[in-house]
């Protein structure tokens, strides 16, 4: 917290946001040690009754799924009543989350593979030139030809690895699909 927010002295908003935002109590420790710096110490009975009505908003099903599709960690903070339907719904946001954090990463790698291919696309043809230079041995252009094998060779690798990512891509795309039918009568449009 700010000097500003400390001084303020405004505990109830402070209880508030973070009880809607699902942070656990143990946060008010923080609070208190960032304030202490400015000799002020919390209303811990304005932050935990404020903090209680926040976390009636945060402990529905709702934003279980919010969270749990934006890969946010729970903390626990809902009362076992109220995770009947908190726990359900997160759970079906962290399959969301995951379905749409694996195509990112399939996405990611084959835009890496891809880097990769014109990359060594580059050196072979920059050893190609190389090659063709005057002045060189037989041995010289051997040791080029060499490498330009090598190079080729690392290409035949990573264009299969860039292939398998591209199916990675299909697959995830598929999955994403799938988890976002299952789950939009259920939760609406998000």
């Amino acid at each position: 917290m700010s000097k500003d927010q400390c001084l303020a002295g405004a505990w109830g908003e402070v209880g508030y946001r973070d009880g809607s935002e699902g942070q656990p109590m143990s946060l008010l420790a923080d609070h208190e040690k960032a304030c202490a710096e400015y000799g002020v110490a919390p209303d811990v009975v304005a932050y935990s009754s404020a903090r209680a009505d926040g976390l009636n908003g945060y402990c529905r099903w709702e934003r279980g799924f919010q969270e749990g599709r934006e890969g946010d960690t729970y903390h626990g903070v809902c009362t076992p009543a109220q995770e009947e339907e908190f726990l359900p719904a997160y759970r079906d946001g962290q399959l969301v989350h995951a379905a749409e954090q694996a195509l990112a990463n399939a996405r990611s790698s084959v835009a890496s593979l891809g880097a990769r291919l014109e990359e060594l696309d580059d050196k072979i043809t920059a050893k190609q030139a190389e090659a063709r230079a005057d002045g060189l041995t037989d041995e010289q252009r051997d040791v080029i030809r060499n490498r330009i094998q090598e190079i080729r060779r690392e290409r035949a690798d990573t264009e299969r690895e860039w292939r398998r990512a591209q199916n990675a891509i299909d697959d995830a795309e598929r999955d994403v699909r799938d988890v976002r039918r299952r789950f939009q009568g259920q939760y609406g449009g998000w």
